[in-house]
């Protein structure tokens, strides 16, 4: 199944006296670009949690941002109150500016902010039971953030798929129409045979050279196949979801298109390369927001 790059995942997790909210953003990017945004509590868990975003999201520019509450203040950790006070007090400040906000909104707002609880008195047993329900909200949010890849990625594929059969659509009308083509193609060989012919200085190495010149200059019937092939793979690969391929398969796509109308020399042909070449941005476009 094809999965995108753009996705949201967010998970509440409670147990062992805190609530510990985490939410994942992750939009397209040619690497692993990943932004933390987390309590100084668990500064030194920022490694082992880009791990845990790196192996599940693969690739992409991933936003995490991780907020911690406790609930229970008397289980080994006490409220910064000196810290907490100025917290509300700066914010109190700011709100003023855009109008006033209950103090107890202030109160849950600073309370999430960085050193808001005095946590030196935490054991190292509560440590890692704390980091337990953090890992787990971390690998909830992660599961929903894929969810919606794969949701989004559902909608790429059958796009994908259109735009490769309007693509095989107009290669069927490049090949109606190249019928047509080829009988125009000869008689115009016949008459430069003929005029080569009533020359005195009628060069027969030339006569060669230029009839396999016209002949190789004027023929897609090689192009017209490798495009179908390629058509036809670009659908099964969407439907095993390889990102990378399909952006390959792309540039085999468009070389194969621009060829068709630079040889083809017909007006009409010309004109259904263009619409070829539409489809194709379409198809570009998309192949960036996938994995």
């Amino acid at each position: 199944m094809l999965k995108s790059m753009t996705g949201f995942g967010k998970a509440v997790v409670e147990a062992n006296h805190l609530t510990v909210t985490a939410e994942v953003k992750s939009l397209n990017s040619k690497f692993t670009d990943i932004y933390c945004r987390i309590p100084k509590t668990f500064s030194s868990r920022e490694i082992e949690i880009r791990n845990i975003l790196t192996q599940q999201l693969e690739r992409g520019k991933i936003e995490f941002n991780l907020q911690v509450q406790y609930t229970d203040t008397t289980a080994g950790t006490s409220v910064n109150r000196v810290l907490v006070q100025a917290y509300v007090k700066d914010l109190a400040e700011t709100a003023a500016i855009f109008g006033s906000i209950e103090t107890t909104e202030l109160l849950k707002i600073a309370l999430t902010m960085p050193n808001a609880f005095n946590t030196d008195a935490v054991s190292e047993e509560q440590s890692e039971a704390e980091w337990k329900v953090i890992v787990q909200a971390v690998n909830k949010a992660v599961e929903e953030c894929n969810k919606f890849r794969l949701r989004e990625g559902a909608i790429v594929q059958a796009k994908f798929i259109e735009y490769a059969q309007s693509i095989g659509s107009l290669l069927t009308e490049v090949e109606e129409l190249d019928k047509t083509r080829i009988p125009g193609v000869r008689e115009r060989l016949r008459k430069s045979v003929s005029d080569l012919l009533q020359d005195e200085n009628f060069d027969k190495n030339r006569f060669e050279q230029e009839l396999v010149y016209y002949v190789e200059k004027y023929d897609i019937s090689e192009e017209k196949v490798r495009l179908r092939t390629h058509l036809d793979y670009f659908q099964t690969i969407v439907k095993e979801g390889n990102g990378k391929k399909l952006n390959f398969l792309s540039q085999e796509i468009g070389r194969e298109i621009n060829t068709i109308g630079s040889k083809a020399n017909d007006v009409g042909i010309q004109r259904l390369v263009v619409n070829m070449k539409d489809e194709l941005e379409k198809i570009k476009e998309q192949t960036s927001n996938v994995l």
